[in-house]
């Protein structure tokens, strides 16, 4: 890794001060083994423009701001005019950068190609993690990606160097780590496409998760738009001690707001307490916001985040933030929609889980819990890394734990595994010793990559269908999602936990009182984890693995070869008829939990993310369908026959027959992936009508031309049939707050007329006309 994207930060502009070179040290830059021609201007931190939008801001809303009012409104492409009200109006935003993950990248840097225009707006990355598979271990697992995906990691460099997309090589880390360490900066508004973007918030930045089409209309240069986020304070009072970590923050906000009790809302933590907290610590509570709904999450300017920019040769960012640090915290006396007051000196270890993360659980009681569920006790494997918890100071604090095991001659009982958040990390950790005592203990070092937490995880020592338990440091826990077993009971808590359980081998372990046996009988328990925040050393930078894009890449071709299973051209989707959308089939009564990862699985279908009729046919696999219990077994009401969700949608899309989906509350939590929005589209769907949308998919669906509906009286969920057919009336004179109609003939003859809620505003009824976004922004290019 190199820390090249210091040239992110490499100019500053500082209107009052004059343009302002920023340097990276040259003992960082002999450290990285990077020569100085590497350092291109990339992106420019502007606080002096924050500062004059803000002003105008407070001026109109003349009240005190909450940090995340000053730094969305901040990016206000017009803040003169902009209508500003929480939770209703839409925001016009010029985010600062844009960042992708491989396996969403695919289907963004196709969408930009279609779109014909020659270069990114905004500075872009790619990052390539999402196509690993961990199997033996770092090396030997990221040697066979790089041969299995060598056809989608040429196609994202090559993209990306024709239209000026930086590129971090399979091997560089996950893709918020590297923003961690590189393009976050206090006050900076990211985007990316992966719904862990807000890891971000750890140093002050607002960053968002969001799908691939809004990736393209910023690398376009078109304004962004977002619902004005409501606010959510959570105020820190105390200190964080002995086992407690950053992790447990999260974990207990999540049992106190639910999978869905963010959305629509910014978290935004304040309070003496946030002192007591690292800055990676930070990012750790932010990256997890997205597991209770959260539009992005974010902590106020502090030493803290000065001393972790300083250590990644980021000095006079630092001293840039200090002299506009009151932009870069709340101000005194702003209101919160919500508050929650936690006291860190109060605050137990947490472990939450099993199949939803917001299922939160004191690890004193999680063993007694377990009994009375018939969870397995015992622990198969004990994971930890992922881009929630892989810092040094987690790798830190994992390895003093488990020196002490070998101290008294134990190594784990479950199967432990170890993922570097970045080479970074990787090269540090390996240098200062943790990986040698976390190897000795019996882990497996995996590569700087997703792996588990995605489900890219070749696990063998449980057969399908086997019921037991595993316990992570990961951020989300659905069914299914680490190894494709839905009877795997996952449990996410900190990395320290999982340690000390991987080494007690139970769920009903508690560090904090109970006691260990060494192979000489001796009964000891294990002394309050211990880290260091950041390397007395500083870091070592590892390998570089990053690749510029040239100054012009015009000339350059990207290939997409028409035979290829992994990659396809896109075609527009149709337009709108003009007319109302009549009589379409029930294609699924979906029950309960309908996550992304149900919609379109992870895991082995990851590597068709680049080709939307292969991916296709994951479409909604693991969605339950309330007629039977059954997952991927639907009635195609044409032939009378049971099939697969895909395949039924192919059969009426092949007959000219469109389709709803009808679905439960919090449709669409999880992953920022629009491929739970395009497959939908591109099988024939219509429209997806549910009690409520999660906040990254509802947008996902209507930049895609589909109609994401819901019910005005969520009872009426209950007077659709599978075999329905409904019209959505209407549409004719479709109009921002204006509901819909859906009549809804039975078999039996007889109809009903419900109403349905949108939130489509103007812009974005242009899109539903034109087919998707695309092809809008295509009609406004001509």
């Amino acid at each position: 890794m190199i820390c090249p994207p210091f040239f992110v930060l490499f100019h500053v502009l500082a209107l009052g001060h004059g343009a302002r070179r920023l340097h990276v040290s040259a003992a960082y830059r002999a450290k990285a083994k990077v020569s100085m021609s590497r350092f291109e201007p990339s992106s420019f931190v502007n606080y002096e423009k924050l500062n004059s939008n803000i002003g105008i801001v407070r001026k109109r809303l003349n009240r005190p701001l909450t940090l995340s009012e000053k730094i969305v409104y901040g990016h206000l492409d017009d803040p003169q005019n902009q209508k500003i009200n929480r939770g209703s109006t839409y925001l016009r935003l010029r985010p600062d950068r844009v960042a992708m993950q491989d396996a969403t990248a695919q289907m963004a840097m196709l969408q930009f190609i279609s779109s014909g225009l020659p270069k990114v707006a905004v500075p872009s990355t790619i990052h390539c993690d999402h196509l690993i598979e961990a199997q033996i271990g770092g090396e030997k697992d990221l040697a066979r990606a790089k041969e299995v995906n060598q056809e989608v990691y040429n196609f994202l460099a090559s993209a990306g160097a024709k239209y000026g997309v930086g590129f971090w090589k399979p091997g560089s880390g996950i893709i918020h780590q590297i923003i961690l360490e590189n393009y976050a900066y206090p006050g900076v508004m990211l985007i990316g496409t992966d719904s862990h973007t807000p890891n971000g918030g750890g140093l002050g930045a607002i960053c968002i998760g969001v799908g691939g089409a809004d990736a393209v209309d910023v690398m376009a240069g078109i304004p962004w738009e977002l619902k004005c986020p409501k606010v959510i304070g959570v105020k820190l009072t105390g200190t964080l001690s002995g086992w407690t970590s950053p992790k447990d923050v999260i974990l207990k906000v999540a049992g106190i707001l639910t999978v869905k009790g963010g959305t629509g809302a910014i978290v935004e933590y304040h309070g003496p307490g946030v002192d007591s907290i690292s800055c990676t610590g930070m990012a750790t509570i932010c990256n997890m916001g997205a597991e209770i709904g959260a539009t992005t999450s974010v902590f106020p300017y502090n030493q803290r985040m000065r001393t972790y920019l300083e250590k990644t040769g980021r000095g006079e960012i630092a001293a840039l933030a200090d002299e506009y640090s009151d932009l870069l915290v709340p101000d005194e006396g702003c209101e919160y929609d919500q508050l929650i007051e936690l006291n860190l000196d109060e605050l137990k270890p947490h472990i939450n889980g099993p199949f939803t993360p917001d299922l939160a659980h004191p690890v004193s009681q999680v063993g007694a819990v377990a009994e009375k569920n018939s969870w397995p006790l015992e622990v198969k494997v004990g994971l930890i890394g992922s881009c929630t918890n892989s810092s040094y100071e987690d790798m830190g604090r994992a390895a003093s734990v488990a020196k002490q095991a070998l101290d008294k001659g134990l190594t784990c009982k479950a199967q432990f595994t170890i993922t570097p958040g970045s080479e970074q990390i990787r090269a540090t950790i390996e240098r200062d010793g943790y990986s040698k005592v976390l190897r000795d203990v019996g882990g497996v070092v995996l590569a700087n990559a997703c792996g588990p937490c995605i489900g890219q995880w070749d696990r063998r020592d449980v057969k399908m269908g086997e019921k037991n338990t595993i316990v992570t440091s990961f951020n989300r826990n659905f069914t299914a999602r680490n190894d494709a077993n839905p009877a795997t009971h996952a449990f996410v808590t900190s990395p320290e936990i999982v340690t000390a359980l991987a080494i007690a081998g139970t769920l009903n372990f508690n560090p904090e009182t109970d006691y260990l046996t060494a192979p000489n009988g001796e009964k000891f328990k294990l002394e309050p984890p211990n880290g260091d925040e950041l390397p007395a050393r500083d870091f070592d930078p590892g390998q570089d693995t990053y690749q510029h894009p040239p100054p012009d890449g015009t000339s350059l071709k990207v290939d997409v070869n028409p035979q290829s299973n992994r990659l396809q051209l896109l075609e527009p989707f149709d337009k709108w008829s003009g007319k109302d959308l009549e009589d379409m089939q029930v294609l699924i009564k979906v029950k309960g939990k309908c996550t992304t990862d149900h919609i379109s699985a992870a895991g082995p279908w990851l590597k068709f993310r680049g080709h939307l009729d292969n991916i296709s046919n994951n479409m909604l696999i693991g969605a339950v369908n309330s007629e039977n219990n059954a997952i991927n077994k639907i009635k195609n009401h044409l032939t009378g026959e049971y099939g697969g969700v895909p395949d039924v949608a192919r059969h009426y899309k092949a007959n000219g027959v469109s389709w709803v989906v009808v679905g439960d509350d919090n449709y669409g939590e999880g992953s920022s992936r629009e491929h739970a929005a395009l497959e939908p589209r591109h099988l024939g769907g219509r429209a997806i009508i549910v009690k409520s949308f999660a906040r990254i998919h509802e947008t996902n669906l209507k930049k895609q031309g589909l109609l994401p509906l819901t019910f005005s009286n969520p009872s009426d969920y209950d007077k659709i049939r599978p075999e329905d057919k409904i019209s959505i009336k209407g549409l004719e004179t479709f109009a921002p707050g204006k509901p819909l109609k859906a009549v809804v003939k039975h078999c039996d003859g007889s109809t009903e007329t419900l109403e349905l809620n949108h939130s489509f505003n103007e812009t974005q009824i242009e899109w539903f006309q034109a087919g998707s976004a695309l092809n809008r922004m295509k009609e406004l290019q001509h």
